[in-house]
């Protein structure tokens, strides 16, 4: 395919607003800021002073904060909005991050653990007309059916009450340029590798006559940015097409082979993923990325061979730290 024309960027802040993890202990280094300790001071009564330190909020969802700097111009979107209705915006709040200066929404995928957020963002902003990226698949009926346990059917976002709420639904299925081509949504994702195969027959879809396997979920999309001097930055929701073919998709896309950063989930966890955790901390390792901070999905088994594979590269995740990539 001819490279998509992405615009190479002088900086960018990659802030993780909700994660499945907080530890409020994690020190800064060189270009990972973590929240100062006290972060997050909420009322409480029984305390002297009527005040406490509650930190930030970590659940099963994921949500980050993207800001491209280009010159003195900066931009900022957000990428997924975590699984709760208030967590993404009460850490927001915590870090004094200021909503109201989104110019634009990614969804990664529909599954609810990165779409419940909508109404704490939509509450906090004060404005209508933001434009929201998606697949049309999002809106895809989906669940869980494990032999011997009744069906789990997962909540499935709605257009109509995101139309409601002022969202501009914007549905592309192919890659796509966000603010003046600084910023890629990947599109559908090619399935390359022979170890990464999708969901397990348990994750089923409804396709208006039954539910199916429904393996690929083909709305997952990765954000894709380009650090002048440093290579590609890739940011997953999920990572249900595999982080290994969604970082080397996102190299045809720009042709574009240095892969800077990769930062999400990585969905490594649990009995269905955990045989093909080796094979993709070999082929990570072979792209050989400056900073690799798996998250959400990625589980904790995943978490230990990625630091062993990557131990110069991985870097724990926790909510509300920001990863600083600047221009060489």
């Amino acid at each position: 395919m001819d490279p998509v024309g992405l615009q190479p960027v002088d900086e960018v802040a990659i802030t993780t607003l909700i994660d499945n993890t907080f530890d409020a202990l994690l020190v800064s280094e060189d270009g990972v800021a973590r929240p100062p300790f006290g972060t997050g001071l909420v009322e409480a009564p029984l305390f002297e002073g009527g005040r406490t330190s509650a930190g930030l909020l970590a659940e099963h969802g994921f949500s980050a904060l993207v800001t491209v700097r280009r010159g003195a111009t900066r931009s900022t979107v957000l990428f997924d909005t975590g699984v709760s209705p208030d967590g993404m915006a009460t850490n927001a709040e915590r870090l004094g991050v200021d909503l109201g200066d989104l110019q634009g929404v990614v969804l990664s995928h529909g599954h609810f653990d990165h779409a419940g957020g909508f109404s704490g963002l939509a509450s906090r902003r004060g404005r209508r007309g933001l434009p929201l990226v998606v697949h049309p698949a999002v809106w895809t009926r989906r669940r869980i059916a494990v032999p011997g346990a009744e069906p789990f059917e997962l909540p499935t976002v709605s257009a109509a009450a995101l139309g409601r709420e002022g969202f501009e639904v914007i549905e592309r299925r192919q890659p796509s340029l966000l603010v003046d081509g600084a910023i890629l949504i990947t599109g559908e994702i090619d399935r390359t590798t022979e170890f990464e195969r999708g969901m397990p027959p348990s994750h089923q879809a409804w396709d208006g006559h039954g539910w199916h396997h429904d393996a690929t979920v083909v709305d997952d999309q990765a954000l894709v940015l380009q650090v002048r001097g440093r290579g590609r930055v890739v940011v997953t929701g999920c990572g249900h097409a595999g982080v290994v073919n969604i970082a080397r998709h996102a190299m045809r896309l720009t042709g574009v082979d240095r892969l800077c950063a990769l930062l999400g989930g990585f969905h490594l966890g649990g009995p269905a993923f955990e045989p093909i955790i080796d094979p993709t901390a070999a082929a990570l390792g072979q792209l050989q990325p400056d900073l690799v901070v798996p998250g959400h999905c990625t589980g904790w088994r995943a978490q230990h061979v990625l630091a062993r594979a990557l131990p110069d590269a991985w870097v724990q995740s926790s909510s509300g730290t920001t990863y600083r990539l600047q221009a060489a």
